[in-house]
This record gives structure tokens, sequence and C-alpha cells, in this order.
């Protein structure tokens, strides 16, 4: 029989017990005060981050406004793949198939205005995101049957049919105030952030410059366990810059606190400064077991010329990483390989299991042999920047999908049209990286067109899918789940403002999703994902870039954190100012 829980895991039970203190990876003790100041590329034009429109800030990387202004109804643990523990909601109730999910609002819960957060409020709000959210949530949340109310406290959802991960998906909700939203404008870009029940007001705000969150002295939440040891500055400050050098130069300086570098070169070499030097600034290594996402550069296969798998997989060929990491990165990134790597969710140096081959078994030829048996690689060049045997290879596929050599240029035999694409840039970094990759085409006669703009400009352009190739991070946790088909799936491939840059269009992915959703054990769902990796990888929607083996930070010596840090991320919330 089902009963109200504080916490669900999407496989298994919770961790930790239901009188637990605090976050194993917290420290309760924090001394709070003082502000964090960080640095941010870019700009932003919209501080709604439920909405598809506008560009958004961070706080801190992958998280913005939600939950410091706006909580969530649950909150996730960081020291396991995928568990929430309650928050706003103070616990959850599932059928044993979970075909319903019962929230029990805590009753301490307040708007930062003082009013209560009722079930009414989560009603209006997944009502709100259902139609007016951003593509995941709408896609996630029409799953849901039916919502009804038990009382002033109490919110059901049923589902349409049972699912393992909806529950975990609703619980991560945010809690908006129905008496604060218009929904006919919910959807349109501003610089006023939802009415939340979070630690932080936005007291200050530049647009598109920077932005103060302020500790809510009427916090509701500050003595609950969870939140323990959390939100310890005063003030949090996020300053942006236009210019990635620009960037790291007021890092240099100490115009704000925190660094995560993604550049090896400077990482190695330039950190000499006489803050490094004199101890101000502290370099540290992190190590975590989630994932390692897909960051590659992506094929928009929308457009006739990567319409053909063959031509990106020659495209993919002619990439010369080995040349580009020896001399751009002094050798310090390793070769991506897998949409999930260096984990047990990847499909790479793995034979498919006995339920991969049932679950691909209806589409085995869309895929490669050597990614079923687990062979494949990331194509290797011998480091020369011209390695002939792989430009061979490469015409060989050009061949056969259509195109040959016309007056010195890779030209559609049928049309006469040359082989041109475009690679948009957003950072300096990426315009280095096109450059480079459009200089391992040029001899083969490829001409790929490298154009830097403004993040407004970018932005735009990928929300249309306006594009031929981009370089992206598919970031996943220690449980992909419910974001899966928002970027790979057929449906998703024609909806604006989805993150299917590739346009996928394939039975096949669309299966592998159907089956990572329907997967009830940790057999079942490990299956479902190598598989939907194998289909990936044999598809060439995305050509193989890199990820640094540890996280690169650099930080003010004032700035300071737990000595345990959480198996699956950072966690900014935890940090104080000594």
């Amino acid at each position: 029989m089902a009963q109200p829980a504080h916490g669900i895991a999407r496989h298994g039970t919770p961790a930790l017990p239901p009188d637990f203190q605090h976050l194993p990876y917290a420290n309760p003790a924090a001394p709070k005060g003082g502000r964090l100041v960080v640095g941010s590329l870019g700009t932003f034009d919209s501080m709604n981050p439920f909405i598809s429109r506008g560009a958004v800030p961070e706080v801190s990387p992958g998280s913005g406004i939600n939950p410091l202004i706006v909580q969530p109804l649950m909150m996730r643990s960081l020291d396991e793949p995928f568990t929430l523990y309650g928050l706003v909601a103070e616990s959850i109730e599932t059928a044993p198939d979970r075909s319903w999910a019962e929230f029990r609002i805590n009753p301490l819960a307040r708007f930062s205005d003082g009013k209560p957060v009722t079930a009414e409020d989560i009603k209006f709000t997944f009502e709100l995101l259902r139609e007016r959210g951003r593509p995941v949530q709408r896609s996630a949340y029409r799953r849901v049957k039916d919502v009804t109310l038990p009382d002033a406290r109490t919110i059901r959802f049923t589902f349409a049919e049972p699912d393992g991960e909806l529950p975990l998906i609703l619980a991560l909700m945010p809690a908006l105030a129905r008496h604060d939203i218009n929904p006919e404008t919910f959807e349109q870009p501003t610089f006023k952030p939802p009415l939340g029940s979070g630690p932080y007001l936005l007291a200050e705000l530049d647009p598109g410059k920077s932005f103060t969150l302020r500790r809510n002295p009427s916090f509701w939440g500050r003595d609950l366990p969870i939140l323990k040891g959390h939100h310890n500055f005063d003030e949090i400050r996020v300053d942006f810059y236009r210019d990635s050098n620009a960037l790291f130069e007021a890092f240099k300086v100490g115009l704000y606190d925190v660094r995560f570098e993604t550049d090896p070169a400077k990482w190695l070499d330039g950190y000499g400064f006489t803050a490094v030097r004199d101890g101000r600034i502290v370099k540290e290594t992190l190590k975590f077991e989630a994932p390692r996402g897909m960051t590659g550069i992506v094929f928009n296969t929308r457009r006739p010329q990567l319409a053909d798998p063959r031509v990106r997989e020659a495209l993919t060929m002619l990439f010369d990483f080995e040349w580009l990491n020896r001399n751009l990165f002094q050798g310090a990134y390793t070769r991506q390989q897998s949409f999930f790597d260096q984990s047990e969710l990847s499909s790479v140096g793995r034979p498919a299991s006995d339920i991969e081959k049932a679950l691909l078994g209806p589409f085995a030829k869309d895929l490669k042999p050597a990614v079923l048996d687990g062979a494949w690689t990331s194509p290797r060049s011998d480091g020369s920047g011209r390695d002939r045997q792989r430009m061979q290879a490469a015409i060989a596929l050009l061949a056969q999908a259509g195109y040959g050599l016309r007056n010195g240029q890779i030209a559609n035999d049928r049309t006469g049209e040359p082989l041109t694409i475009e690679f948009l840039a957003l950072s300096r970094d990426q315009e280095r990286i096109g450059l480079a990759f459009a200089d391992s085409l040029r001899p083969l006669g490829i001409t790929l067109k490298v154009r830097f703009v403004d993040s407004s400009l970018y932005w735009r352009r990928l929300r249309a899918f306006d594009f031929d190739t981009i370089i992206w991070t598919y970031g996943v946790s220690a449980s992909p789940g419910t974001e899966q088909p928002n970027r790979f799936s057929s449906a998703a491939a024609g909806r604006e403002a989805s993150l299917n840059y590739a346009g996928v269009r394939s039975p096949a992915v669309d299966a592998m999703l159907d089956a990572l959703r329907r997967a009830r054990t940790r057999e079942e769902f490990v299956a479902a994902i190598r598989a939907l990796d194998r289909v990936l990888l044999s598809g060439n929607y995305v050509l193989p870039l890199y990820f640094p083996p540890e996280r690169w930070l650099a930080r003010q010596s004032t700035l300071k954190r737990p000595e345990r840090t959480p198996r699956y991320d950072i966690n900014f919330e935890t940090w104080w100012r000594e």
C-alpha cells in the first residue's frame, strides 16, 4: 500500500532516512554573510527561466534563479543518481506502479510576499507550464491525465499510463504564485522574475549587464534539514562580459570570485599571475562520477547538404582532433566517444546485451556493426593535419553520397552545387576550433565558413534552427531521462526552441526513447540508454569533440567550500565567504 515518503528515487530507495539532519556534502556550521560575485560570458534579456523566449542568465553552471528565487517542490541530492527530498512539498506518495503521484505541501511554505503556497498554486503552475512553458515541460506534463486537489495542501497527478520517471519530473516543478502571474503575458521576456518561495530576492538589475540577489530575511525554509549549510551569502552578484578574454582579465584582477576553466592552455600556462602566486587565488582540480555528456559539432540535418549521414561521417573523419589537441590544447583533452562517456551508461567498449539486441533488432539496418559490437571509437588521425588515408576514406564516402571533385571543389554531382557549410560560433574559443576545422577541409575543396555572432543573434538563430553547424554540449546526469526526447525525438525536431538541434527524425531513436521511459529496473534503464547511445553514434549526428579529464576550478582564497564534494556535481549553494 502506498505511503507518504520524505523522498523518492528513480530506481531503488533514497539513501537518506526521514530524520536526516543535513545533506552529506553540506556544512551546517558554515558561516553566513558576505557576497559572492560571479562572472558570466554573454548577456541576458529576461529573468523568466520557465519560457522559451529570451536569454536567461545563470548564477552558477547549469543553475539560474531556480532555486534561488523560485523553488521546486522537491530538491535533488547531488550525492545520488536521481533522488529528490522534500522542500516546498514535505512528502510524496506514489502508486507501486507509479501510475499517480501525490504531493503534500509543507504548511510552512511561503512565497516571498508572505502568502502561503497552496495546492491551488501548484495546479496553476502545472497548467501554466503545460501550455506555455518550455518544450521539455510541455511534453512531460502532457503525460498527466488528471489533476485533483484532495485538500488545500494536497495535489494528486494521475498519469495516462504508468511512468517511472514522471513523479520525479513533477517533483522538480517550480512553485509559482497564481496571484502574481498573468498567463496571457507569461511567455513575454521580462526583467521581473516570477514571484517564488526561495531564499533570495532580486535586489538590483542593470539589463543585460548585471544583477544582484539579496537574501530574503523572511525566508520560510532556512531551518529545513535539506537546506542546512546552504545559501550562506548575503548577496550574489552576476556580472556579464561580452568577450572571453575580458572575462578572464576581470578574474585576474579580482572582479569576480570563481571560475571554471575550459581552456587547457590557459589552465596550464595562464595562471601565473600575481594573485595565484601570492595565494589570493587557489587552483583546484575536481572529479565527479556523473557521465561526461557529449560535446561536439552538431550537424543540422535539416540542411540539404548535411542530410546524408555519409556526408556527416566524412566530415567527422576530416576533423583532426589529434592535431588540434596537440597544437591548441597541449594534449590536455580526452576525445569524446559517447553521449554518456566515462560511465556505465556508455555503449563504447561494451557489446550489446541481450536486452539491447532485443530493442535494436528491428533497426539493424540503422546500426554500424562496430557500434553494436562496442568496438567503435571516434576516428583517429596521424596528427599531421593532412592524414591522407582518412582523406581518401572521406572522399569515398562523399562519392557514395553523390559528391565529387569539380573545378577544385567538392560538389553535388546532380546539381553542381559546391559543398559549403556555415559554422556558427558564440565565443572566440569556438571560432578558433571552427577555423582549425575549416583548414582541414580546405585541401579537399570543402568550404567551411566560420561566423562569429553575438549572443542575442546566436540564440535567436538556434531557436529557429537557422544554422548549419554549432558546437553544443549535451550535458547529462547519472540518470538521463525526460530531457532526452527534447534533444533527439522526431516530435522535437519540428518544434521550435526544442534542443533537437541536429534535427534527428529516426524511428530507431524514438523507439529507444520509449524504451527508456518504460524502463522499470536499473538493468532495463541502462540497456535502453546504451541502445540509444548506439543509435545516435551510428547516425553521425554529432562530430565528437573532447572533454577535460578533470574539472578545473580557480577561486578566491576567501571563498570556501565543504571538504566533501558531492558525488555528481559542484554545488555553489553550500559555499561561504570566510
